[in-house]
């Protein structure tokens, strides 16, 4: 009998952990369908996530692991300078130092409040499948000690949000060259549109109409969000929900720990470079130094690079979200079964992040880059690290960049600024079980390629050539997947920003597998190519080819 019990709680609460997650996919659909910009609707690059009315994460979609890693300091920025959020209060940030990552990414967080209800099934233990002594229904506040049941978040990468140059990711030196700084603020209180803070925004971006499409696109995923919650508390009650969530918490602490026992305990060390910071300083070290024990991982970058001039710093929640990516993969990959988002990786990780590096930035440094390629160094490092721990586990580096691309300047069809920003993928490293695939957004980005057709319809842009590069894949007994060549010219005169890394350092193999190509910069001007640097900003003539070349993913295995 005790046997079944568990079976059914075991059954009830995959069932939760299903519908949470649901949840936070469809706010990442309305997030989707509601937003103006080809970068959220076509590229997808917005991440969403509930809370618990502690703030701590529950469910997540399968959205951006460098956005969803670092969403719970954001909660926490939020409760900290706001307090609890009331009904109807939306609050929004995107300062890196409080909550954020980088400017171009801005979220949005909500509280989910609930009236009294007859709460329809009065077990308040229902995921044991027991109701307690004592229990009865009629009490089922949506608040527990003056707090919300849940907190909702929506980020998304906006296409511009001021700054030096077109797109927000220039070649700067500090945080305010980069764009507006937004601080925990209200941008809603009790439903009402805070005008002002809106007007503020919206004034100090390039292209306010998309921007306030987005932004109205994340309020109404966080609206889905809120009413789905809402849906599932009337069905099941108040009780029932809140004990799932807290049920989930727990089964998601004990999976990363039986994952991680899973690893041979010991020492495991590795270090990697980024190119350079765009401003001569380079190459630049990422160290770290992995100790398994007794069921959690201790990650130390102590000996990474002090923070550096250029725009590729990475703040303190970018370098937590990569190591809970990392965790959270191999623990997946150990359990073979998917990892509830119940946070319990960073209840098992001991970060030691040395203050003013690479790894863990301070203000004002400029840290665009950071976010898109420093996290994708820090990725490589910690999967070098626990490769020596589990090699038959461990595929070989991927691209390791995102290959960024942004251009800006006065749309001659309309009149009107515009402002262009995408990423391009490229080879994915090779596996014990398989070849890398060619051409693909990888490891702390899960975006896609945007489509010719919605580029050229939104933007003074044509491609005119995109392709996979044949054989820059690294040898082995499992190839690493192809770069893609993507050719983009400008239609008219504009600012065009490149923040790109692997372009002189390859991705490596494992395992005896040999490395993926590097990847190049080109402009092509009069029919003639020029070389372009890693990280730049440079005016552009109408005529002006940006040909973006990415890196192939290393091999695995001897050839």
């Amino acid at each position: 009998m005790e046997r079944l019990e568990r079976g059914v709680a075991a059954v009830r609460l995959e069932v939760y952990r299903h519908l949470f997650t649901a949840l936070a996919e469809e706010m990442g659909a309305a997030l989707r369908r509601s937003a103006h910009s080809p970068n959220i609707k076509e590229r997808r690059d917005y991440s969403c996530a509930l809370f618990d009315g502690a703030g701590r994460v529950v469910a997540q979609g399968d959205h951006m692991p460098v956005h969803l890693g670092a969403l719970p300091l954001s909660v926490a920025a939020v409760l900290e300078e706001l307090g609890p959020l009331g009904p109807g209060d939306i609050a929004a940030l995107n300062d890196p130092f409080r909550g954020g990552t980088h400017l171009p990414d801005i979220t949005l967080v909500s509280g989910v409040w609930l009236q009294p209800d007859p709460d329809p099934d009065p077990d308040p233990d229902p995921v044991r499948g027991r109701r307690k002594a004592g229990s009865g229904s009629g009490s089922g506040w949506g608040t527990e000690r003056g707090r919300p049941l849940a907190y909702l978040a929506a980020r998304a990468h906006h296409a511009d949000v001021g700054g030096m140059a077109p797109g927000s990711m220039p070649l700067a030196r500090e945080l305010y060259q980069e764009g507006l700084v937004i601080p925990p603020i209200r941008l809603y209180a009790r439903g009402r549109r805070a005008e002002a803070a809106w007007r503020l925004i919206l004034a100090n971006v390039r292209t306010p109409a998309e921007r306030a499409g987005d932004l109205a696109g994340q309020v109404a995923a966080l609206a889905t969000g809120e009413r789905r919650l809402r849906e599932l508390v009337a069905r099941r009650g108040v009780r029932e929900v809140r004990a799932a969530m807290a049920s989930l918490l727990e089964y998601a602490d004990r999976l990363v720990r039986a994952g991680i026992a899973r690893i041979p305990a010991g020492v495991y060390e590795a270090e990697d470079f980024l190119d350079d910071d765009g401003f001569g300083s380079g190459p630049l070290r990422v160290r770290v130094r992995v100790t398994v024990r007794r069921g959690e991982l201790h990650v130390d970058f102590t000996g990474t690079a002090p923070q550096t001039e250029g725009g590729v710093n990475a703040v303190a929640a970018i370098t937590t979200s990569c190591a809970r990516y990392v965790l959270r993969c191999v623990v997946e990959a150990l359990l073979e079964q998917p990892l509830p988002a119940g946070g319990g990786e960073m209840r098992a990780l001991r970060l030691v992040l040395p203050p003013g590096s690479l790894v863990a930035a301070r203000a004002p440094a400029s840290v665009a880059g950071g976010n898109v390629e420093t996290s994708q160094r820090i990725t490589d490092v910690l999967f070098a690290a626990l490769a020596q721990a589990l090699p038959e586990l461990i595929p070989a580096q991927s691209q390791g960049t995102m290959n960024n691309l942004t251009a800006g300047g006065v749309d001659p069809r309309t009149g009107q600024p515009f402002a262009y920003y995408e990423t391009v993928g490229g080879g994915m490293g090779a596996g014990p079980q398989g070849p890398g695939l060619s051409g693909v957004h990888v490891h702390m980005t899960n975006s896609l390629n945007t489509p010719i057709e919605a580029l050229e319809h939104a933007y003074p842009l044509r491609v005119r050539r995109y392709q996979l590069r044949r054989g820059t894949g690294g040898a082995g007994r499992h190839r690493g997947g192809d770069g893609l060549r993507r050719d983009v010219e400008l239609l008219c005169d504009a600012d065009v920003s490149l923040l790109t890394e692997r372009r002189a350092r390859p991705p490596a193999g494992a395992a005896g597998g040999g490395p993926g190509a590097t990847g190049s910069n080109v402009l092509i001007r009069g029919g003639r190519e020029h070389e372009l640097p890693a990280k730049t900003t440079l005016q552009s003539r109408a005529g002006d080819i940006i040909s973006i070349r990415t890196p192939g993913g290393g091999g695995w295995g001897v050839p």
